[in-house]
């Protein structure tokens, strides 16, 4: 029995001692399969200079750029995903929806405009990946903004754009009316564009690590760079635990110089995205042209986990070098981890616009066929308020830029930031609006208040509201005020009368409220959301209103699973 018993214990050391070797060997690298570059950059010391990038066979890559011992990235554990995108964690803005407001209470509306359209492309890309958006990832203003309405465009560059309005029965409400207001800017065409002085910042950390991140991001910005002439200068910045210059300022017209550079980068370690973003302005500061375009494009997901990674010093940093003339593009990739608040905030702190790039036909859009508008600005700081007529309108509400509501004060304060507009954009405001007496009133009637009376039927009744512009020049720092008189004989009594810009646009907006909820559009469902769509569709030469009739389908037979974003 003793002999059985120390032939057991035996028996296990034995075993506990195979397991223990097995793991180790594991754990260790062999000759036939060497260590990851990941697994170097954390086994050997920090031994790249400060602001160098590491070349690898003559690759760029993020890899070898060690980082400070305490700014390395942890070890990848036994049974954790290998990709970062298997695990979910989009950050995205918390709003609410603009509230219905009385106009007897707060007859002036006031808000920055927007030329962002980064969360349609990236609702796209979350319903063409089966799934519905969660609704912070749904800014309609965005939306709506996507798409061009064909507006009148000014005649000359002073004033830098024309305002288009009209007025009819919101499709989803027989009781309101629905306010389109459209801004056209001047259009300049590609080969009228002044120098460009432009600084590719890219993000080569561990987390680009993938063909819808840095391996489109090759592609967009090759695309860019075909567009550029003999007179214009591009730099590539790129940033993963430590950043780099790998393009000195290269003339425009060397395309393949500039492609066999950002062929060259590969992605591997953390993200010190504030170090990129000083590098590239002092890059772009030292090749400033004076009267030119000079702009930072910063490719990446967003990801900051070295250096600074607090949002709000990221935004202040980025408000500083907006003093210095240079704008910001933000170009965002990927998934799994995107930061789509960082994205869209960075770009408004820099005075610049943010795309989200799922597709190389995006790309396209975004950096060729629009690259005026995302490259030239016209007109900056460009704000709008309307004060509408307590005598004719008794509530109002603005559909969307909830991120970019201004204070009524704000709107005559030429310190205040506002948006900026590109050559030929086009940008898009809705108000929902109940008359005097429509029967269209959303909030109940108060028993105390003051002068109350029966509607007025003086001639000011006839006027609804009064539309206000202020924008700045590219370089000045004075705000110039545009106004209007919104009539009531403008009205359009049926929806069937309108032009085909007001019903695509209410079309998009009923989407984008359909995905956030749904709160204020009563029972009208997706199936009449195409409908109104496949009646505006007009000359459609992209193919972008058609997509976006696929996208409302895709929408409705989609499962309603907001667990996950991706």
């Amino acid at each position: 029995m003793y002999r059985k018993n120390v032939l057991i214990v035996f028996s296990l050391l034995i075993g506990l001692l195979l397991t223990g070797c097995s793991n180790y060997q594991e754990a260790q690298p062999t000759k036939s399969q060497p260590a990851s570059a990941n697994d170097a950059m954390m086994a050997q010391p920090a031994l790249v200079p400060h602001g160098a990038i590491g070349y690898a066979g003559g690759a760029i890559t993020g890899h070898l750029q060690t980082a400070p011992a305490g700014e390395r990235m942890a070890k990848r554990q036994p049974g954790e995903p290998t990709d970062r995108e298997n695990v979910d964690r989009e950050n995205y803005d918390h709003f609410k929806d603009s509230p219905t407001k009385r106009v007897s209470e707060h007859p002036v509306s006031t808000f920055s405009i927007d030329v962002d359209t980064g969360a349609y492309a990236n609702v796209r890309r979350i319903l063409n990946n089966g799934r519905l958006p969660q609704h912070d990832a749904v800014r309609i203003e965005e939306m709506v903004n996507y798409f061009n309405y064909d507006y009148p465009p000014p005649e000359h560059l002073d004033p830098p754009f024309k305002v288009t309005t009209e007025i009819a029965p919101t499709p989803w409400n027989n009781n309101t009316f629905l306010l389109h207001i459209g801004i056209k800017g001047y259009d300049i065409p590609k080969a009228n564009l002044p120098p460009a002085n432009l600084v590719f910042l890219v993000d080569v950390s561990g987390s680009m690590d993938s063909p819808n991140k840095l391996g489109l991001l090759k592609s967009a910005l090759k695309l860019l760079s075909k567009q550029l002439t003999n007179k214009d200068k591009v730099s590539l910045v790129v940033y993963a635990g430590k950043s780099g210059v790998v393009l000195e300022p290269t003339p425009g017209n060397q395309s393949g110089k500039i492609s066999a550079a950002l062929d060259r980068l590969t992605a591997g370690g953390s993200t010190h995205g504030s170090a990129g973003i000083q590098l590239a302005y002092a890059t772009a500061q030292q090749a400033f042209i004076k009267d030119g375009i000079n702009r930072v494009l910063l490719a990446t997901d967003g990801d900051f986990n070295v250096g600074t990674v607090n949002f709000y010093a990221l935004k202040n940093l980025i408000e500083q070098k907006r003093q210095s003339g240079i704008s910001l593009t933000t170009l965002g990739f990927g998934a799994g981890n995107y930061n789509d608040h960082l994205m869209e905030q960075l770009a408004d702190a820099g005075n610049g616009n943010y795309a989200y790039i799922d597709t190389l036909n995006e790309a396209q859009k975004v950096l060729v066929d629009e690259m005026s508008s995302t490259l030239q600005t016209i007109a900056k700081d460009v704000k709008i308020q309307i004060e509408f007529n307590p005598a004719a309108v008794a509530e109002y509400r603005l559909i969307g830029y909830e991120n970019r509501l201004l204070r009524r004060e704000d709107f005559s304060n030429d310190k205040i930031d506002a948006g900026e507009i590109g050559a030929g954009h086009t940008v898009t405001a809705l108000y929902e609006i109940a008359l005097v007496g429509s029967g269209g009133q959303r909030l109940e009637s108060l028993r105390y208040r003051e002068n109350q009376t029966a509607p007025s039927e003086k001639p000011d009744s006839y006027e609804l509201a009064f539309l206000r512009l202020r924008y700045k020049a590219p370089n000045g720092d004075t705000s110039k005020l545009r106004e209007s008189p919104l009539m009531r004989q403008d009205i359009i009594n049926t929806v069937d009368n309108t032009s085909s810009r007001f019903r695509f646009a209410a079309a998009v907006a009923a989407f984008g409220q359909q995905l956030r909820g749904g709160t204020y559009l009563e029972r009208f469902s997706y199936d009449e959301i195409l409908s109104l769509a496949r009646g505006a569709r007009g000359e459609d030469p992209y193919g972008y209103r058609a997509e976006f009739m696929k996208l409302v389908n895709l929408a409705k037979d989609t499962i309603p699973k907001r667990d996950s974003i991706r």
